[in-house]
């Protein structure tokens, strides 16, 4: 059973987990990490209809722990950090390409609560209230917090196309 839940949730969980933790290394530490609280918590699930928002709740929590923890960490282990960012992709469209590098880049640039909510919302696709459920907030916070992120996000990407232009 537990291999049909990692077939089924890993690919999810781990897109959420990297668009949270630009480092693909301490990103499949966070899903590792993550998996690890799932296997000890899973007889504590009571509602098995709840799955989703659990998984993501546990992702969330690991995520919140490994931003904490780098807010801490010395400088040289941030710039460890920055060196494995890079990353190589191979694109036919250049057009399609340079929007979807702008639209991650800034949504990279977006505080964390912002771009959690916006990954949830449209990446992971969960629903008001299974997000409510994630974040441990109520429903009218997660529609506030949804709006002014995709203000936010709709700035920088008015900003970085005006930057472009230039």
């Amino acid at each position: 059973a537990f291999d049909l839940l990692v077939h089924r949730w890993h690919g999810p969980l781990s897109a959420y987990v990297r668009r949270m933790i630009a480092s693909d290394r301490v990103a499949d530490d966070v899903v590792q990490d993550s998996w690890l609280r799932i296997i000890r918590g899973i007889p504590r699930l009571r509602d098995p209809t709840r799955l989703r928002a659990w998984l993501f709740g546990i992702a969330r929590r690991a995520v919140m722990d490994s931003l904490r923890a780098k807010y801490d960490a010395p400088v040289s282990v941030l710039v460890d950090e920055i060196a494995d960012m890079a990353v190589v992709q191979d694109a036919s469209d250049v057009d399609v390409e340079a929007e979807l590098n702008a639209m991650s880049d800034a949504l990279a640039l977006l505080p964390p609560i912002e771009r959690d909510v916006l990954s949830l919302f449209y990446l992971q696709e969960l629903t008001i209230d299974e997000m409510a459920e994630v974040l441990a907030i109520p429903i009218g916070t997660v529609k506030s917090r949804l709006f002014r992120a995709r203000n936010l996000l709709r700035t920088r990407m008015k900003g970085a196309e005006h930057d472009q232009r230039r």
